[in-house]
């Protein structure tokens, strides 16, 4: 028996659901993206060495060009938002630039922002791993609901760079600024990772509470500077500038490499045409998806509401057990869980 690569396995996934004449009738779009080489740059120069050395130690000897030039303007005094694909490594964009003003100045602060606890908690670890190598005392914590009352006091005073989200900024940290003096005498630098999430009605009130966040900033004699991140928007430096109220300099040309991608837009088929009725999406995607968990490929699915969150887990599940397979190689993950079962999700 001839075992496939998963690279061929995607191939052959994809021509099989092109080639289904049921499935093919209903794509509204097909489009393939080429492959691009990476593009690259030196360390900046004004990078502590024990910083570089770190990198290097991670196996990064040289940058991509968008991360080299999002840490050097930012660490030249300048607002950035960097727009560049998914897993182009906007992490470090962000990153660098802050352990270098704690490796400067030791009573340095950051406070990162995301737009849910699973994101803070995934980029805690790298950066906590990161900060770890630089054998500096540099304190990095996460300060959400999940966080225990006991440990709260101590984040308080001790953390040298605090990741939270947005409900958490509102509710357990700007009203109690008087008790986070150390955050907020220090404070350099501030992180809006998935800037993209704060548009609409919820993006309004990220920026009331910005200009909040600012105002005590001033109100302690800080002048944080701000690196945002977003995904791919027609208008990321008007959203920043509108969030923040301060200019930004724009890095959308991503150096990193990037596989052939394919993008394919598929619509429910119509099951009454004089109501407009279509088919269940969840039901259409469940059958689209089990066509690569067959060929034991990772898959993420992603859907809009927790309840369509369960029920494409049950469905998922209920269709390996038929398979004969384990059920529980699907996993579902959505807000609502115990902090203990989302951990070891995560993991």
């Amino acid at each position: 028996m001839t075992t496939l690569s998963p690279q061929t396995s995607i191939t052959d996934v994809l021509a099989g659901i092109l080639d289904d004449p049921a499935i093919a009738r209903n794509i509204a779009l097909h489009r393939t993206i080429p492959a691009r080489p990476a593009r690259f740059a030196p360390f900046p120069q004004r990078l502590a060495p024990e910083l570089a050395g770190a990198l290097r130690g991670r196996g990064i000897e040289k940058l991509y060009s968008h991360q080299a030039e999002a840490i050097d303007a930012n660490l030249a005094g300048e607002n950035v938002v960097i727009v560049t694909p998914t897993a182009s490594g906007k992490t470090l964009c962000y990153n660098v630039p802050v352990l270098q003003r704690l490796l400067e100045n030791p009573n340095a602060r950051a406070l990162y922002f995301f737009p849910t606890k699973a994101l803070s908690h995934d980029q805690y670890h790298g950066l906590h791993e990161m900060a770890a190598q630089l054998e500096r005392d540099i304190k990095v914590f996460t300060y959400d609901g999940d966080t225990p009352a006991a440990a709260r006091s101590a984040i308080r005073h001790a953390g040298h760079i605090v990741l939270t989200n947005p409900d958490m900024l509102h509710a357990g940290i700007l009203p109690h600024h008087t008790r986070w003096l150390q955050l907020f005498e220090n404070l350099e630098t501030i992180v809006i990772d998935e800037m993209h999430q704060y548009r609409g009605v919820f993006g309004s009130h990220v920026a009331n509470l910005i200009r909040r966040l600012r105002r005590i900033c001033a109100f302690y004699g800080a002048r944080p500077k701000f690196i945002c991140c977003t995904a791919t928007i027609a208008n990321p430096k008007e959203l920043a500038e509108r969030l923040v109220d301060e200019p930004f300099r724009l890095i959308d040309r991503s150096g990193a490499p990037t596989g052939q991608r394919e993008i394919i837009f598929y619509n429910p088929p119509v099951v009454n045409k004089e109501l407009g009725i279509r088919a269940s999406a969840v039901k259409e995607a469940r059958k689209l998806v089990l066509r690569f968990i067959e060929r034991d490929l990772q898959t993420i699915v992603f859907a809009r509401t927790r309840t369509r969150v369960e029920l494409l887990t049950t469905y998922l599940r209920r269709a390996l057990a038929r398979m004969r397979r384990n059920p529980e190689a699907v996993k579902g993950y959505r807000g609502g869980y115990l902090p203990n079962e989302r951990r070891a999700i995560e993991q």
